[in-house]
């Protein structure tokens, strides 16, 4: 085990949490204008897929408010300031009850999917910009990899493998797979073809 921590896992989940808020609020906003057909089938596809990545998101920064803050307040005590990062979580919670709540009306969810994805953007730029170089410097491996077991944990699998394989790069891709071993190839031959049916459904996706 490794007594530096491995911000990987983190920095594709956050990628992956930016590139489809993005891309759900862009392909909404043209169901709303009118420009792409949204019949009852890309619609319940839609609705499934934004529920999860809220789910998603929700989960990931109530562990950061859970587990990660208290173990950066723990390990690096006055060099850290959270108050603007808890703050951003604070206005996360209803808006993705709000969308949430219109998940199954494409036209309804393009204004706040648009208002996430630019909170995500400068949340997340703010948050890998302050907070990371403190993690590797003051968190251990060990109180590392116990937060990311927690993630993993209360995580939905079949959702975000297939999209972490699909927001990482090549060479990330080659060293996830050396640090998870075979079971993470096999999980991801078995998802794959569903959360392909799921993005061609959503996106329009090849």
């Amino acid at each position: 085990m490794s007594d530096t921590p491995n911000l990987l896992g983190f920095r594709i989940t956050h990628r992956a949490m930016r590139a489809d808020s993005r891309r759900l609020a862009e392909v909404t906003a043209e169901i709303a204008a009118g420009r792409q057909p949204c019949g009852p089938e890309r619609a319940a596809a839609i609705r499934e897929y934004v529920t999860k990545l809220c789910r998603g998101i929700h989960h990931h920064h109530k562990a950061e408010d859970d587990r990660l803050w208290p173990l950066l307040v723990r390990s690096a005590g006055a060099e850290v300031d959270l108050s603007e990062l808890s703050e951003d979580h604070s206005e996360l919670d209803p808006l993705l009850d709000e969308i949430t709540s219109v998940a199954g009306d494409p036209v309804e969810l393009a204004k706040p999917l648009r208002r996430l994805a630019d909170l995500l953007d400068e949340h997340i730029e703010e948050e890998e910009r302050t907070i990371f170089p403190i993690i590797a410097r003051h968190v251990s491996g060990k109180d590392w990899e116990e937060l990311e077991r927690h993630v993993r944990k209360g995580g939905d699998a079949r959702f975000e493998l297939p999209r972490i394989e699909r927001h990482a790069r090549p060479e990330e891709m080659r060293e996830l797979r050396a640090l998870a071993g075979p079971i993470l190839v096999v999980m991801l031959a078995l998802l794959r073809r569903a959360h392909l049916r799921r993005e061609r459904l959503v996106f329009g996706a090849a």
